[in-house]
């Protein structure tokens, strides 16, 4: 059977000029057309894919659009190889960490791919609490997850974002883009041949937590103590069964067996008058947590003649977060205009404004503030409710409800009392012209902004442990950024020859400043303004400011569609370097061929076979103001903090040089399509900070060192195993695998002195080594023998301490893989994605602090035990050498306090490989004559799901895990983290 098919081929040059045409062919069922794709490269030049040397990963408007994600980016985990989307679990905005092959410099913040949008790159910056995850004991606060730049743009406005992985890829773009970039391309309304449409998208969707740490509610509060008939006993307060072992947080105490103890009465704030019985509160934590409800809803009009394009969207979108009294809601507004003012002169522009707003974020980490540390701390004999009330009678605002440790803050009163508020206001966007002077020569202007206008502000009550008289803050943070390029393009074809050359300027100006107030103590309960402030502490605001110009060229040649090559040059002038070294020139080499039409090898079943390569240097040029000595604003008004850091003048670009070459094949009509790419991308001369004695006057010196080398090969697999006219089955796979190696390091840095590259919880060691990795965790290890068994003290009965940290494993897995299934069945689509990882490691300070206390299921060995000691399982050593079994008793609560002590890395780090149910769709769309007498042109109606399923032997949470250290997003540590969600959706589709 034959049938004829209409087919609009779009023809785009650098996304300037577009030619519409319609070709008819005639194609037999089953039969996939080879249709070169169109990728958008650096620059938003607007290529063909197989003229490519290099890798660009292209994912379309469904993603995002069907699987909603609080931050679109998200949607991207599992779909790519090589790139991966991590969060720190700290709430609903979920910021977003993207990295692409791996870890290419030693600072976590300096790793990230760049984002660019319609052609401007976006600055992305973040600004943090200026505090760390872990800050039990500092009285100060905690990080917030306030969003970064990503989840301000709306799923529903991107048309596709594509991924350019290498140096070589974004060789364009320069510094920012040394590990990457991903191209977001939003709608523009082109291709609607006159017509105007409308759409509207609504979805409904709820969250749940998807897991929870394994609680043991079979023993309750207590410490192993005894009354005066030898029994264990609990008693809030003295009593006259003895003692009071109600002040404790761990939970030793006696089992859950019927009897009756005196215990805390939420009537009389204090102790019952009778025995209540002993039982345990099994929801105490998890009851905490609500159900979250996020709606969005977005209304889009769009429409296109000959000469003009148009499109106009608007998005409402509020969360309810799991966390009571915690969400925010976000309003988006995008607009799209391209216009035709003559045959040789075009104008286009796109602009999106979003405002995102809470009254409440949730603190993360492991301090007094954070939900966190109350669950941490919450034990199994007590009553959720009895927090309810948050304030004692007659202390409103004054003196809060925590019976069992005034270092635990009410729950209740941290989710409506410790208020995280934040209005964000950003506008991105662009207007270029564009003049073609002939058919071979054109010339293009654009001018870019970002333009972020914050204001914050953190409410801290009467009484919370951290703040016994209140506390309040405002910040103001404004990051304007603006890019303007001149864009000069000439192509011509000579016989089998193609030519096209590009030629351009840019500069790229940023502003950034911050003003902070503080308000350390109130004079009034309950009055949050900066005149009630018992001391008011004013930050000057100190300016980041920072310029880059640039030149830059691109060539590429082509013969007959065969043979491909193109070289880039660029030269960059940086602010951040002394007038000497801040000129920096990169260039890069690529290549595609075409063996499928080189050697005539096309077929019905050989369709397409290309082989790439590519080689790409890259110059970064650091920080704002790390060549000068500057004074910082201390917080004492009128003062400021000299210098701790020694800046060498003549500090030098680091360089970022990328090797790599690949395969793409298809075959089968196109059926079967198969790509492999190997790589390796080499840091040199990194600007770092090491160490330098203090009685030089500082504390830390900066200078170029180090060498870094990563390797990888990435993979992916797309399959139509069944393509029928009722029935289709489309499947793609992905598996990447990256190895770093740290080859150099400074000369100070040599046998057992370490590289710290950054420390958490003052325990965890990111330490660096010739020879090691980047992401390798150092710490203090169990003392084995040559047998792997644990050497404890024949003294104490505990585990023998080590003398010295070790690496306990890598913060990044082995390999990470991703499988996509999409079926049609009718008017039926149904998809569903897994993705997950294989190694890596993750430090839990919760799986420490409960197993220490008692609250998690690995501690009931030994809990039967009459006397409430137990025998740790080892051998002790012997003064002659030998070793024999380990016999010494100790109490229970001695025994697990120390060997899951903090300190102890190894008793606290777990493998965190991991499959996902990422996410799955159902969704039904209604046949044209069915929804014609409605005036629709299309209806679709779906159920989604995201998280809905996970193995790992993770304990805590989520395997995923990242601490949040300020606004670092800190890879291989687990800091109070907050719950993963589990989310199920509904959504509505309609146009007309």
């Amino acid at each position: 059977m034959r049938k004829e098919t209409q087919k609009l081929l779009l023809l785009s040059v650098l996304g300037l000029v577009s030619v519409n045409m319609a070709a008819q062919q005639q194609v037999k069922k089953d039969t996939i057309k080879n249709i070169d794709e169109v990728v958008v490269t650096a620059l938003g030049i607007k290529r063909q894919d197989k003229s490519l040397g290099y890798v660009a990963e292209k994912v379309d408007a469904e993603v995002f659009e069907n699987i909603q994600n609080n931050n679109w980016a998200q949607g991207l985990e599992g779909r790519v190889s090589g790139l991966k989307v991590q969060t720190a679990g700290a709430g609903p905005l979920g910021s977003a960490r993207i990295t692409l092959r791996g870890e290419k410099t030693f600072g976590f913040a300096g790793n990230y791919a760049l984002i660019v949008v319609d052609g401007v790159p976006l600055s992305n910056s973040t600004t943090g609490t200026g505090t760390a995850a872990y800050g039990a004991g500092t009285g100060g606060d905690l990080p917030v997850d306030l969003g970064d730049g990503l989840n301000s743009i709306n799923p529903d406005d991107i048309e596709s974002v594509t991924v350019l992985k290498g140096a070589s890829a974004a060789a364009l773009y320069g510094s920012r883009a040394a590990n990457g970039a991903l191209m977001v391309t939003t709608k523009s309304g082109k291709g609607k041949n006159g017509k105007l449409t409308v759409s509207f998208n609504s979805t409904l969707s709820y969250d749940s937590v998807l897991k929870w740490p394994d609680y043991q509610y079979q023993y309750g509060q207590g410490t192993l103590t005894k009354n005066t008939a030898g029994e264990f006993f609990y008693s809030y307060g003295a009593s006259a069964d003895g003692v009071s072992t109600g002040g404790t947080s761990s939970a030793f105490g006696p089992k859950f067996n019927g009897q009756s103890y005196f215990q805390y009465d939420p009537n009389l704030l204090g102790q019952s008058a009778e025995r209540q019985l002993w039982r345990p509160y099994e929801d105490n934590i998890k009851g905490f947590w609500e159900t979250g409800v996020t709606s969005s809803n977005n209304v889009s009009v769009e429409s296109s003649t000959d000469k003009t394009s148009f499109r106009a969207s608007l998005t409402y979108l509020d969360n309810k977060w799991m966390m009571p009294n915690t969400g925010f809601n976000r309003f988006n507004g995008a607009i799209s205009l391209d216009h035709k003012v003559t045959d040789k002169f075009r104008i286009s522009t796109k602009f999106n404004y979003a405002n995102t707003q809470s009254d409440n974020l949730p603190a993360t980490g492991y301090n007094n503030q954070s939900i966190s540390y109350f669950m941490i701390f919450q034990n199994p004999n007590v009553d959720l409710a009895w927090y309810k009330p948050i304030w004692k009678p007659g202390q409103e605002e004054l003196d809060q409800i925590h019976p069992f440790s005034s270092f635990i803050d009410n729950p209740y009163l941290i989710a409506y009392k410790m208020l995280n508020g934040v209005e964000k206001k950003l506008i991105t966007g662009n207007i270029s012209a564009t003049y073609d002077f002939n058919k071979n020569f054109s010339l293009m202007l654009r001018s870019g902004i970002e333009m972020l206008d914050e204001e914050r502000t953190t409410k801290r009550p009467y009484s919370s442990a951290n703040y016994l008289k209140g506390f309040y803050r405002e910040q103001y943070i404004k990051n304007n950024e603006f890019n303007n390029d001149l864009l000069f393009t000439f192509k011509k074809d000579y016989g089998k020859f193609n030519v096209s050359a590009n030629a351009g300027a840019s500069i790229r100006y940023n502003q950034y400043v911050m003003t902070d107030f503080r308000a350390e103590g109130l004079k009034v309960a309950g009055d949050y303004s900066l005149n009630n402030a018992i001391a008011l502490i004013t930050k000057v605001p100190k300016p980041n400011d920072q310029q880059m110009n640039s030149v830059y060229g691109l060539v590429s040649a082509n013969y007959n569609n065969l043979v491909f090559l193109d070289v880039t040059a660029r030269n960059d002038w940086s602010s951040t370097l002394n007038k000497d070294n801040r000129s920096f020139f990169y260039p890069s080499v690529s290549s595609s061929f075409i063996l499928s039409d080189i050697f005539k090898l096309s077929s019905s079943n050989f369709n397409y076979w290309k082989l790439r390569a590519s080689w790409a240097q890259v110059g970064l040029g650091g920080s704002p103001y790390q060549i000068d000595k500057y004074y910082t604003p201390s917080d004492f008004v009128g003062s400021v903090l000299t210098p701790s850091t020694y800046v060498t003048p003549n500090i030098r670009p680091q360089e970022n040089t990328n090797i790599e070459a690949g395969m793409d094949l298809s075959v089968l009509k196109n059926r079967l399509s198969y790509n492999f790419t190997l790589y390796q991308n080499t840091t040199v001369d990194e600007i770092l900070g090491v160490s330098t004695p203090v009685e030089s006057g500082y504390t830390t010196r900066i200078i170029n060192a180090g060498e870094i080398r990563n390797r990888g090969i990435e993979m992916g697999l797309n399959a139509i195993p069944v393509k029928s006219k009722n029935f289709s089955w489309n499947v793609s796979a992905n598996w990447s695998m990256n190895r770093n190696k740290v080859m150099s390091l400074p000369e100070e840095y040599t046998g057992d002195n370490y590289y710290t590259i950054s420390t958490v919880a003052g325990v965890l060691y990111y330490n660096a080594v010739v020879g090691g990795a980047l992401g390798d965790l150092y710490g203090f290890k169990l003392v084995r023998n040559a047998d792997g068994q644990v050497v404890y003290d024949a003294t104490t009965g505990l585990p023998s301490r080590p003398d010295r940290v070790e690496k306990v494993g890598n913060a990044f897995p082995k390999w990470r893989a991703g499988l996509q299934n999409d079926f049609k069945i009718k008017n039926w689509q149904i998809s569903f994605s897994f993705d997950g990882q294989y190694g890596g490691m993750a430090y839990s300070q919760t799986h420490h602090k409960m197993s220490e206390q008692g609250k998690l299921e690995n501690t009931l060995m030994g809990r039967d035990n009459p006397s409430g000691t137990i025998v740790g399982q080892g051998v002790v050593l012997n003064s002659d050498g030998t070793y024999s079994p380990n016999t010494k008793a100790v109490g229970l609560a001695a025994y697990y306090g120390d060997y899951y002590r903090r300190a102890n890395i190894e008793t606290n780090t777990f493998d965190t490989s991991f499959i996902k149910l990422r996410d799955a769709r159902i969704a039904y769309s209604f046949s044209k004559d069915v929804i014609a007498p409605l005036k629709l042109t299309e209806l679709t109606l779906a159920v989604f799901g995201k998280n809905l399923w996970m193995w790992t032997k993770f304990p805590m949470f989520d395997p995923e895990v990242a601490a949040l250290n300020d606004s670092t997003i800190t890879p291989g540590a687990e800091i109070g983290q907050l719950p993963t969600a589990r989310t199920v959706g509904f959504q509505v589709n309609l146009k007309f």
